[in-house]
């Protein structure tokens, strides 16, 4: 991962200051799933939901939610900032405001929301702010985009619980993002599955050993 421009890259810029963007993507989006086989744009087959979560480097973190049963399809982008169609070296200037996430699409009667929130959860650190280990900048900040009024009953609740388990240990305030799912734009071809076609490439993604709860009061 690399960067250019911006000079400080943990603070978010504001509307003003973020890149242009544009009307369109400067490249093509793939159609099908280099792993699953599904497509990448909807429609998707059945009646699945979508969920979008940033763990720091979407690379890994993809490749942990195509590998879980019943998810449909996943594909990596870009989310939660101000610039339109950026590209992967705007992202990483920190002049967009975006964070590098994962749209996860799903069989909800094969597995749940609040399971696809316990591997988001148990799979990074939550606590770090601006960045994910090594990896910083505004593009690396946790964040969970929820669809529905239900997936954020859920989100707050799966956080509250894990922000309990985290005292227990002794460890910090979670710093996650959490709001309505803002538009989401796809990365670049060579993003996509990374790992499937790079299987020794780098991936940053590393968790607390803080176990979530399994059950989230969501009443």
């Amino acid at each position: 991962m690399f960067s250019f421009g911006r000079g400080n890259k943990t603070t978010l810029p504001s509307k003003d200051e973020a890149l242009e963007g544009r009307d369109d993507y400067a490249f093509s989006v793939p159609e099908t799933h280099q792993v699953l086989g599904a497509p990448l744009k909807p429609p998707y087959p059945g009646d699945p939901e979508t969920a979008c979560f940033g763990m720091g480097c979407f690379w890994g973190a993809e490749q942990l939610f195509w590998e879980l049963e019943g998810v449909v399809t996943t594909a990596v982008g870009y989310a939660g900032g101000h610039t339109p169609y950026p590209t992967y070296r705007e992202v990483c200037s920190g002049a967009t405001g975006h964070a590098e996430v994962v749209r996860v699409v799903f069989d909800p009667d094969t597995v749940t929301y609040d399971e696809l929130l316990q591997l988001f959860w148990e799979s990074h650190d939550p606590t770090q702010g601006m960045r994910q280990g090594n990896d910083v900048g505004t593009q690396y900040r946790s964040t969970i985009y929820w669809h529905t009024p239900r997936q954020r009953e859920i989100a707050e609740a799966s956080r509250d619980a894990y922000q309990r388990a985290l005292d227990e240990q002794g460890e910090s305030e979670i710093t996650t993002e959490l709001r309505e799912a803002p538009e989401f734009y796809f990365a670049e071809p060579k993003h996509q599955q990374y790992l499937a076609k790079n299987p020794n490439g780098y991936c940053g993604i590393a968790g607390t050993g803080v176990s979530c709860p399994t059950e989230f009061d969501s009443s």
